[in-house]
């Protein structure tokens, strides 16, 4: 489940469309197949220049603060340079947040809420 307690929650209403991005630990690579399920997602949004975009960036809690909020600004930075490569998106449309390892979603103590929580969420607000 996502949290949604941003400034774009309140401008824009619900989430139109949203995708994750799940990184292994310590890593800010983007595999091929992520990229590839990524341009197919935003294949499938009609009219994709009419949406405002927010990226939030996560880890899990290994390792300190300073280390997770770089490895979180990584991440959100290699996603965002896959969606300006390879769908022409303009950087002034797409909002950032990097939580690091702050604001888990799921339980940090499991080896898979570690797992789950290590991604980038892309969501996709419609402008009105």
């Amino acid at each position: 489940m996502l949290c949604f307690t941003d400034v774009k929650a309140q401008k824009f209403g619900e989430p139109s469309h949203v995708q994750s991005i799940y990184f292994g630990g310590g890593s800010y690579y983007v595999s091929r197949r992520q990229s590839k399920e990524l341009m197919s997602f935003l294949d499938s949004i009609p009219n994709l220049h009419n949406f405002v975009i927010t990226v939030h960036s996560h880890t899990d809690n290994r390792g300190g603060k300073e280390y997770n909020q770089w490895l979180s600004t990584m991440r959100s930075e290699m996603v965002i340079e896959e969606l300006i490569q390879h769908k022409k998106i303009k950087k002034e449309v797409i909002e950032i947040k990097d939580f690091g390892l702050f604001n888990p979603v799921h339980d940090n103590s499991t080896w898979e809420g570690r797992r789950k929580n290590r991604r980038v969420d892309i969501i996709f607000w419609l402008a009105i």
